[in-house]
C-alpha cells in the first residue's frame, strides 16, 4: 500500500456547476422556514431559497444580531512540530471590536458573510471569489498570506484556521497585537456545525451561529432524502492532482470526498480499498484495483494535467472504467472541500452530476453492447 503523506493544500473557487433545480425545491422548502428568534432582519433577507452552485453567491440569513462584545474565546496555538496525533492546545483571546473583521481563507470568509457580517469584512483570500466578495482586497498569493496586505487593512480581528500561513506570517501578525483568533478546520459534517458555532462565537453573534447550524442541518437532510435515490452507488475515486508538481494522490478516509460522497449515496473507492489515511501517492496498482466507475477531481488540478485528455494519460487511469468512459466530475478546490454554508448546493450538484455521467455511461455501454450483438448476428 502506499505510503502516507501530509495532507494538501485544499482551497480554492466555486465551481460554475450544472443547475439543479429539480433536487433543491424540497431543500428551499425548508430554507424559508429555518431561521427563528427575535433579532433585527438585515435590509434584504436572503432566505427565499437556495441559489444554485453556478450563481456563485451566499444564501446569508435573512435574520442576523448585533454583536455583543466583549467575548474572550479559545484559539488554537499553532504548534509546527505538532503530528496529527497530537491533541490541539489553545490559548484565550479577547474580541473587543468586529467593526473591520478580516478572515484569512475562502471557508472563513463564506461562514462571516452568510452569518451577515460581510459588510464588515475588509479583505479577502484568494479562495474567497463568490460574488458578496469580488470587491474586496486581496491578502494572499497562492495559499500563503501577506503579513503586509494584512496589516496595511487595520483590522479589528483576524480569523485563520489551523492550516492557514505561512506559520511565521500568522506569528507576525499575531505580534501586532490585533486580535487573531485561529479556530479548526471542518474535514466532514461533524466537524463542519461546530466550525459555524465557532466563528460565530468569536464575532459575537452566537444566536446566529445557532440558527445557520439549524438551516444547514435541515437542508442537508432534504438533499441526503433527495439524492440518494438520483446518484445511485457508484465508485468514485477522487484523485488530488498538481501536473506543475508532480503531485497524484488518491483520497481515502478523512480526504473530505468521502463525507461528501457519503451523503449521496455514493461510495469512495480510496475508502473501499482500505486507505485509512487522507491522502496517499497514486500508484498503477492502486488506480486498477481500484476501479471506479467515476473520477472526482477538482478543476485546477484538471487543468495542471492537461484536462480529461491528459489525465487518461497518468498510468493506470485508462485501465478503469472510468478512464476508459471519460467519466470525470470536476469541482472547483475551495467549494468542494470547503463544508461551509454552501455544502447542500456542492451535494445537490454533485448527485445530478453523478447521476447524469453514470446515465450516460450506461447508455454508452448499453449501445455498446447492442452494437457488438448486431455485429454478432450479421450474416
Amino acid at each position: 500500500m502506499p505510503h502516507a503523506v501530509p495532507r494538501p493544500h485544499l482551497r480554492g473557487r466555486p465551481r460554475p456547476g450544472r443547475s439543479a433545480a429539480a433536487l433543491l425545491a424540497a431543500v428551499c422548502t425548508l430554507a424559508l422556514t429555518a431561521c427563528t428568534g427575535a433579532v433585527a432582519p438585515v435590509d434584504e433577507p436572503a432566505d427565499e431559497g437556495i441559489p444554485g452552485l453556478s450563481e456563485n453567491r451566499l444564501q446569508i440569513l435573512a435574520e442576523t444580531e448585533t454583536p455583543e462584545l466583549p467575548v474572550t474565546v479559545d484559539s488554537v496555538i499553532l504548534d509546527p512540530y505538532r503530528t496529527s496525533s497530537d491533541p490541539l492546545e489553545y490559548e484565550e483571546v479577547e474580541v473587543t471590536d468586529t467593526s473591520r473583521i478580516l478572515p484569512l481563507t475562502g471557508g472563513l470568509a463564506e461562514i462571516v458573510f452568510t452569518l451577515g457580517l460581510g459588510d464588515s469584512v475588509v479583505g479577502r483570500d484568494v479562495a474567497a471569489t463568490f460574488d458578496e466578495a469580488a470587491d474586496l482586497p486581496v491578502i494572499s498569493e497562492g495559499h500563503d498570506v501577506s503579513a503586509e496586505s494584512v496589516l496595511a487593512l487595520q483590522p479589528t480581528v483576524i480569523l485563520a484556521d489551523t492550516q492557514t500561513g505561512p506559520p511565521e506570517t500568522i506569528e507576525q501578525i499575531q505580534g501586532s497585537g490585533i486580535p487573531v483568533v485561529i479556530v479548526e478546520e471542518a474535514w466532514s459534517f461533524d466537524e463542519m456545525y461546530p466550525r459555524f458555532e465557532r466563528v460565530a462565537e468569536v464575532l459575537g453573534v452566537p444566536e446566529s451561529g445557532t440558527r445557520l447550524v439549524e438551516r444547514t442541518r435541515e437542508q442537508m437532510a432534504s438533499v441526503r432524502e433527495t439524492s440518494v435515490e438520483a446518484s445511485g452507488s457508484p465508485l468514485v475515486a477522487f484523485l488530488y492532482l498538481r501536473g506543475t508538481a508532480g503531485v497524484y494522490l488518491l483520497g481515502g478516509r478523512g480526504s473530505g470526498a468521502d463525507a461528501m460522497l457519503a451523503e449521496i449515496g455514493a461510495r469512495d473507492a480510496g475508502v473501499e480499498m482500505g486507505l485509512d489515511v487522507a491522502f496517499t501517492p497514486i500508484t498503477t496498482e492502486a488506480l486498477i484495483e481500484a476501479q471506479p466507475d467515476v473520477l472526482l477531481v477538482m478543476t485546477k488540478g484538471l487543468e495542471s494535467v492537461g484536462g480529461i485528455e491528459g489525465l487518461v494519460e497518468i498510468p493506470g487511469v485508462a485501465q478503469t472504467p472510468a478512464g476508459r468512459n471519460g467519466a470525470v466530475i470536476d469541482f472547483e478546490d475551495g467549494v468542494l472541500l470547503n463544508f461551509g454554508p454552501r455544502t447542500p448546493q456542492v451535494i445537490t450538484a454533485m448527485a445530478e452530476e453523478l447521476a447524469a455521467i453514470t446515465g450516460e455511461v450506461e447508455n454508452a455501454e448499453g449501445s455498446d453492447a447492442e452494437d457488438t450483438a448486431a455485429e454478432d448476428d450479421t450474416p
